[in-house]
């Protein structure tokens, strides 16, 4: 159990946390949220060991093998796959013993004991899984890690803390660098895993599929709240709205939300995505109070001038060099179109984007601007041709010379940028700090097409909900890539899908999406490496493909439904255990006038603990039993 007592954490003058309680049962899997700076990753420092508490205490249990996803990227001229072995120590120590027996029999038959025993044969296999899973490509397990670029990098030390045979995990940020399919992945990875685990993340539908626990870090304190993070926001706006000031600017929000709806309501065509979106937004009056007293509040401006079509591509060729990637493209942009960008990596959904801005030309067809048109774009590369040396508000007077000091606060205030903090040179900005002014920069030149390539990393839960309001109310046209899933259902009205060299309509929602990429393998291709031409992936025959996954599904199903009801009583088991076990933490329970009742909660406790114990064994039989009828049925 980890146990936080009266803690103080203080980084220079700033004070992190002060007085800060917490306790986090075995096995518990919970959410670290907060605001960029309040301090998480610090928390994982001292969890770490490598920062001392500067008063009060910090418990974790001595013998813990604790796995870190880190945040550095490491330049190492090491193999990919053995920078991911390496995350096993135990399985690296076994390896130099035996290499260093020099002739010893009954020393190395031990070791070799030991290496059966941390199965240390399948080692590089699972590590090759984990690199494939992540979106890497059959040979670059054979790279140097030099050779990736960060975001790559990142993902290797995401695969090595994942190698790593943990009590706990700490993760920070894992689906910053990752694409939707590899997203989704990692979520039924982390479901597998049955250790502790603490994740810092500002992306609330992988928080809901993977933690059932938030710890909000909120002005120097730890706030521990049961369920997922839409449970954590409806308990926290049933807080915030009993708190009267409030009221007004959560009616504001509310009404603000509601005058979307009607909008989008007046133009869905499209039945089953129109009900998903619906859903999503009838949860957005509930949500709105848990945000109602965040620090960023802002709106995107709109060019007044319109063209129809603003922009537009006519049967072009996209590629690199004489490579094509997507072939006959025709993608028409007008005034009010707003398309999410669906597609595997490396299918050529960055490549539109480029082709759209006109940073790549067609290689055949057209690309037809609008006379009016007005283009926004966000990339992870405008954070890097910010000027490290000027201020947020010199950026905007640079835009606008005649500009007024004053509007020039109003307007970065919105965005977080209050008081001085707008006229601090930005070179020690957080990564998420830049974002903000990025995105801030866009909306200062008023645009009427937004091309957004992932706008949310980096950002924090507060500013994505703000980012996504400012884009609900936002009259021009819209384009973004997003792996966050809350964005997209409430952002766009119809999603592109861009996929074996084809750009076309994606008539269903998310879900379905999910579906079709269960049902179609990922490309082999890495998305690290030079893109893939469009004439080899349609070499693949989809169909069959298709129908062979089909069937497969079909003739497993009786064992799946069997190992996903094992899991469902496993996680109910689990969740009263730790709600007994809350109970169990109430300190007046351990007085003689309630003995008796201590007595019987203890009993109860043992006999869930017997029963969880029960039900894991059976899931993991019936899992094991699954996994080799799968590789039965799809080895014929």
């Amino acid at each position: 159990m980890i146990t936080l007592h009266d803690l103080n954490l203080q980084r220079g003058s700033k004070i992190l946390l002060e007085g800060a309680q917490l306790r986090l049962h075995d096995g518990h899997r919970a959410g670290l949220i907060g605001a960029n700076g309040s301090g998480k990753s610090t928390l994982f420092k001292l969890l770490t060991g490598q920062l001392a508490p500067d008063q009060g205490e910090c418990q974790i249990p001595s013998g813990w093998r604790i796995a870190h996803m880190a945040q550095e990227i490491e330049h190492s001229d090491r193999r990919a796959l053995d920078y991911v072995l390496d995350g096993d120590e135990r399985f690296r120590e076994v390896q130099q013993a035996i290499a260093s027996c020099d002739g010893d029999g009954d020393l190395l038959a031990r070791h070799y004991a030991d290496f059966e025993a941390i199965d240390g044969y399948t080692a590089e296999a699972r590590a090759q899984e984990l690199l494939y899973g992540l979106g890497f490509g059959g040979g670059d397990g054979d790279r140097p890690v030099a050779d990736f670029s960060g975001g790559w990098r990142i993902r290797l030390n995401l695969a090595r803390a994942l190698m790593c045979p943990a009590d706990l995990l700490l993760l920070d940020e894992p689906t910053n660098h990752l694409d939707l399919d590899t997203t989704w992945w990692l979520e039924q990875r982390l479901k597998q895993f049955r250790g502790t685990m603490l994740v810092i993340s500002h992306d609330r539908d992988f928080l809901d599929n993977t933690v059932e626990q938030i710890i909000h870090l909120d002005q120097q304190r730890l706030t521990l709240y049961s369920g997922s993070y839409s449970d954590f926001e409806r308990q926290r706006s049933e807080r915030l709205a009993q708190q009267q000031q409030m009221f007004e600017k959560q009616q504001a929000q509310i009404a603000h939300i509601e005058r979307f709806v009607e909008r989008f309501r007046a133009k869905a065509s499209k039945a089953k995505q129109a009900q998903s979106r619906l859903k999503a937004l009838q949860r957005l009056e509930t949500i709105a109070p848990a945000h109602v007293d965040s620090p960023f509040q802002f709106q995107i401006p709109c060019s007044d001038k319109t063209s129809q079509p603003l922009l537009q591509l006519s049967h072009a060729r996209l590629g690199y060099g004489d490579k094509a990637i997507l072939n006959e493209v025709n993608l028409r942009i007008d005034s009010g179109s707003r398309f999410g960008l669906l597609g595997p990596n490396g299918a050529g959904k960055s490549t539109l984007m480029k082709a759209l801005v006109g940073e790549l030309a067609p290689l055949q067809g057209e690309r037809t601007r609008g006379e009016h048109l007005a283009l926004g774009y966000f990339n992870q590369h405008q954070l890097e041709a910010l000027d490290l040396g000027a201020s947020p508000a010199l950026h905007i007077q640079r835009l606008s010379p005649g500009v007024r000091e004053q509007e020039v606060r109003n307007f970065l205030g919105g965005f977080g940028f209050h008081g001085d903090r707008a006229f601090e040179i930005i070179r020690h900005f957080s990564g998420g700090e830049k974002a903000r002014l990025a995105l801030a920069l866009i909306a200062w030149q008023k645009p009427n097409v937004l091309l957004l390539d992932e706008p949310t990393n980096h950002l924090d839960l507060e500013m994505r909900e703000a980012l996504t309001l400012a884009l609900q109310s936002y009259p021009g046209a819209v384009l973004v890539i997003s792996h966050d899933r809350h964005l997209l259902r409430n952002t766009v009205d119809e999603f592109l899908l861009v996929a074996n060299g084809k750009v076309e309509e994606f008539n269903g929602d998310l879900e379905d999406y999910h579906r079709w990429m269960t049902d179609n393998h990922r490309s082999t291709d890495s998305p690290a490496s030079a893109p893939a031409t469009a004439e080899a992936e349609t070499k693949v025959d989809r169909r069959q493909q298709r129908q062979a996954a089909a069937a497969l599904r079909q003739q497993l199903q009786p064992l799946r439904k069997k190992v996903q009801a094992a899991e469902k009583r496993m996680e109910q088991q689990q969740q009263a255990l730790s709600q007994l076990e809350e109970q169990l933490s109430d300190q007046s329970l351990y007085t003689d006038s309630k003995k008796a009742e201590l007595q019987a909660l203890l009993k109860q406790q043992g006999e869930l603990r017997q029963t969880l114990s029960e039900t894991e064994e059976e899931w993991m039989t019936l899992s094991e039993e699954y996994e080799e009828m799968e590789a039965a049925l799809s080895a014929e």
